[in-house]
């Protein structure tokens, strides 16, 4: 048989090496961030880090988490406040510009008034700032700002940058232990640029008011926070606060939004559990 097909297979075997040539440079790059994510030592370049599919950033993303639970943050570990923060946070997600991924939203153990994301749907929110909001749309409004950064692929972005400053673009790359310590510097300790602030203010915006969530929440919650004594990590690592205040005010009205979540005490009921 092998030797009856010899006439034509090797012409067609040509034929599809020729091919692969012309258009295989997208597959080669994905094949080698799957090698990547599966265990193998695979070089990343940073084109390749803002071409991953969702389901790559999502592995990786899981990476990125298992190092911040396991060697930055403790966890939340009451069932009731997971819970809750995880509905807010899943119905928004629901109505987000990238509702396919698989979203997890955790409650750090910390009094701190601070929230971040990392790639792949993972969102922290800590204990502390869920005591400072008044009601459940000021806390959904940071929930909605953090999955903006997750659908803008902000730390995608601001990661291809950093290895590139970093230079990490030359032929030997990142490896993937590299990519993930990037990714957690990114998400707890590296600011986002002014002009990403905005873009998840939009962004969170916008899935608070299909939510339906009141839109005027998450200006309300900003004020508040930019009027503190002193200013929370979750601000002081976010630039342009005043500024983002004003803009917000501007873009509220016009977002019909609801009326949801402005019920303060059955909020302060549900995160009783808190200390």
């Amino acid at each position: 048989m092998w030797r009856k097909t010899r006439r034509w297979f090797y012409p067609l075997l040509s034929v599809t090496i020729a091919l692969g040539i012309a258009i295989g440079q997208p597959m080669v790059a994905q094949a080698s961030w799957l090698d990547l994510l599966r265990g193998g030592i695979q070089v990343i370049q940073g084109v390749q880090i803002t071409r991953m599919s969702d389901a790559q950033e999502m592995e990786l993303g899981k990476q990125i988490n298992q190092e911040i639970t396991t060697k930055q943050v403790r966890l939340v570990r009451d069932a009731r406040i997971n819970e809750y923060v995880n509905q807010i946070g899943q119905r928004l997600a629901a109505k987000s510009d990238r509702p396919n991924l698989r979203y997890t939203f955790q409650v750090v153990d910390e009094d701190s008034i601070n929230a971040f994301a990392t790639m792949g749907g993972f969102v922290y929110v800590h204990k502390g700032l869920l005591k400072a909001a008044d009601n459940e749309a000021q806390l959904a409004s940071v929930i909605g700002h953090e999955i903006g950064h997750i659908t803008a692929r902000h730390a995608i972005k601001q990661m291809g940058e950093t290895m590139k400053t970093q230079g990490l673009l030359a032929a030997t790359g990142a490896d993937r232990s590299q990519a993930i310590n990037i990714g957690v510097q990114l998400a707890m300790r590296l600011p986002h640029s002014r002009r990403a602030e905005f873009e998840a203010d939009q962004l969170g915006l916008n899935s608070l008011s299909r939510a339906g969530y009141a839109p005027s929440e998450m200006v309300a919650f900003m004020q508040k926070l930019v009027r503190a004594r002193s200013m929370p990590t979750f601000l002081s690592t976010h630039p342009a606060a005043a500024d983002r205040v004003v803009r917000l005010r501007q873009m509220v009205p016009n977002y019909a939004g609801g009326q949801a979540g402005l019920n303060g005490a059955d909020y302060k009921s549900r995160i009783q559990a808190l200390r």
